[in-house]
C-alpha cells in the first residue's frame, strides 16, 4: 500500500451518454450518439492517472450488480487498487444520465443508489494515511458530505488534497467547505462552479479561494484553462 501515490475518493455511477442537436425542455428529439462507460469525478481522474503510469486507489461504494463489477473491472484493467472500493449487497450501483447537445449545453441527472450508502467505517484511515494526496468529489447525499468533513479532521496533516467540488458542493458556498478547503492543495472547478462557489467571476474568485488557503486554483474555460497559485 505504501506505494500508492494518489487516492480517489467519491461518487462511482455508470455513466449514460446521450448526444442530441439540442437540449429541449419539452417534446422529442432524436438521439445521435448514446455511449455509456463507468464514472464520477474522481474515478475519472484516478483511471486517467493510472494510464499515466502512476500508482492510484479508489475508495467508494457500488452496487451487487453487473454494472459494479464492470466498474470495478475497468479501475482493475488500468492497475487501480479496487480493494476499498465496497460491494453493498442487495443495492443499486449509482448512474449518470447525461444529454448534450452540439453547442456544448449539457444537462445531468444522477440516480446515486448504493453511493447514499458511503459510511465513515467504511474508510480504511490507515490505506488512506499512507498515501501521498487524496483526490476527492462529490456526493449527491448530505451524510456523505459530512463523512468528508469528519474524514478531513482524521487525516494525517501530511496527506495533501485535490478538490473538485462540482456544481452540487460549489453550490454549499465557501463556508460550507472551508473545512476541506484549508487542507486542500489543488482546486478544480470550472467557471460556473467558482461563481457559485464564491459569487465572483472566476477570476476573482480564484484568487478568493487562494486567500482561502488552497495552493492552487484550476478553472477550466471549456476550450483552455486558466492555473492560479501562490508558486
Amino acid at each position: 500500500m505504501s506505494d500508492i501515490e494518489v487516492v480517489g475518493l467519491g461518487a462511482l455511477n455508470m455513466d449514460y451518454l446521450y448526444k442530441v442537436e439540442r437540449i429541449i425542455d419539452d417534446g422529442e428529439v432524436v438521439v445521435n450518439e448514446s455511449i455509456s462507460s463507468p464514472g464520477g469525478s474522481a474515478a475519472n481522474t484516478i483511471y486517467g492517472l493510472a494510464k499515466l503510469g502512476m500508482n492510484t486507489g479508489f475508495i467508494g461504494v457500488v452496487g451487487d450488480d453487473a454494472e459494479g463489477k464492470i466498474m470495478l473491472e475497468d479501475f482493475q484493467k488500468v492497475g487501480v487498487d479496487t480493494s476499498q472500493i465496497k460491494v453493498k449487497p442487495d443495492a443499486k450501483t449509482g448512474s449518470a444520465l447525461c444529454l448534450s447537445d452540439r453547442l456544448g449545453k449539457r444537462s445531468l441527472y444522477v440516480s446515486p443508489e448504493a453511493n447514499n450508502l458511503l459510511t465513515i467505517d467504511d474508510l480504511d484511515l490507515t490505506y488512506v494515511n499512507q498515501t501521498k494526496m487524496l483526490h476527492v468529489s462529490s456526493f449527491v447525499n448530505d451524510r456523505q458530505f459530512k463523512v468528508l468533513l469528519e474524514l478531513m479532521n482524521k487525516l494525517d496533516t501530511a496527506i495533501k488534497i485535490s478538490f473538485a467540488p462540482g456544481a452540487l458542493y460549489a453550490a454549499k458556498g465557501l463556508r460550507a467547505l472551508t473545512p476541506i478547503l484549508d487542507r486542500t492543495q489543488v482546486l478544480f472547478t470550472n467557471q460556473n462552479e467558482i461563481r457559485q462557489l464564491t459569487g465572483e467571476d472566476f477570476k476573482a474568485g480564484a484568487k478568493t479561494c487562494l486567500n482561502q488557503g488552497c495552493h492552487i486554483v484550476v478553472v477550466t474555460l471549456g476550450r483552455g484553462m486558466r492555473l492560479n497559485s501562490f508558486l
